[in-house]
This record gives C-alpha cells, sequence and structure tokens, in this order.
C-alpha cells in the first residue's frame, strides 16, 4: 500500500496560489468580479503576508508571483482571442485594463498588438 506523500507548507501555497488566480480570471471573465486584484490582497485572500507569498513563490517557482499572473492573464486574453469573436475592447475590459494599456501590455510581453495576433494563425503558448 502506497503512503500518500505529505505536501510542505511551500508546496500548498504555491497550489492554493495558482488555484486562486484561475479562479480569479475565471471569475473576472464571467463578470462575478471587476477588479484584478493585487498581489497583497490575493495573500490577504490566502491568509499569509504579501512578503510570505512572495518568497514562497519565488522560492518554489523561481519568479515572483506576478510573473505567473502576468502570463495568466496573457494566456487568457489569447484564448479569448482566438476562441471567441469579442473585440480586443471588450478582451481588454474584461480583463478590467482599458485598450491602450491593454494593448501595451500585451505588445511588452509578446512583441506583437492584440490585433496583429489575432489576425495571425498563432496558437495559444
Amino acid at each position: 500500500m502506497d503512503v500518500p506523500k505529505k505536501i510542505t507548507r511551500n508546496e500548498e501555497i504555491t497550489i492554493a496560489y495558482f488555484a486562486f488566480l484561475d479562479q480569479h480570471l475565471a471569475n473576472l471573465i464571467a463578470g462575478k468580479e471587476t477588479e484584478m486584484l493585487e498581489i497583497n490582497q490575493i495573500a490577504d485572500r490566502l491568509f499569509i503576508s504579501a512578503k510570505h507569498l512572495s518568497d514562497t513563490i519565488q522560492f518554489t517557482q523561481g519568479h515572483h508571483p506576478c510573473h505567473f499572473y502576468d502570463r495568466k492573464i496573457l494566456d487568457e486574453a489569447k484564448r479569448l482571442m482566438l476562441e471567441t469573436s469579442l473585440p480586443i475592447a471588450e478582451i481588454a475590459r474584461r480583463l478590467t485594463y482599458d485598450p491602450s494599456n491593454f494593448s501595451k501590455f500585451f505588445k511588452k510581453y509578446t512583441g506583437v498588438t492584440p490585433g496583429q495576433f489575432r489576425s495571425t494563425d498563432q496558437k495559444p503558448v
């Protein structure tokens, strides 16, 4: 009989953080939430300090929590651009960006504007 592996507190926090991000973004897209949370707000909801969350994610994943938050936002934006006909401005709004800032954010991380991304035969990354 296999004994289940006990996860460490760092692993528990990391799992909780990523699950929270996924649920938070799903709620934003569905209109159940209207504000993008900051790391300190996420930490509060996970009942830990922002420093402890940042240190833990940095330790377990090699990057600051914001890195993964931005990546998940980009992944969701790409998915919406590829799988829906929603206007890019509406996608930006659902992700709590104004269209101009969303375009700058998207281009900073992908090298192309949202319109360029949508018009090419891209696959989600």
